[in-house]
């Protein structure tokens, strides 16, 4: 069973020019679609909207980034790009 979609999951893109790329959920639109980031190419300001079919989830959710998106509304890039390169160093890639 897929993981739900929840704000601060990271996942990995499976489709469109930045496929196998890791960003950050950063909003949900509906059952379907979310909002991406990851900090970098794609800035919070900016966030990409991704049919969840598109995402592969990982188990891993980013607690400063939903806590940050929680009590402010929004999620420095520096802390976007923090949380990816925390989990790709855990995971080993």
């Amino acid at each position: 069973m897929r993981p739900e979609p929840e704000i601060g999951r990271l996942v990995r893109i499976l489709r469109g020019k930045d496929r196998g790329g890791h960003a950050v959920i950063v909003g949900i639109v509906d059952e379907r679609f979310v909002l991406i980031a990851d900090g970098g190419g794609r800035k919070f300001e900016r966030p990409k909207k991704k049919n969840v079919l598109h995402l592969e989830f990982q188990p891993a959710v980013s607690s400063e980034v939903a806590e940050s998106i929680k009590l402010t509304g929004r999620v420095t890039n520096a802390k976007l790009r923090y949380a990816i390169q925390k989990y790709i160093e855990r995971k080993g890639e």
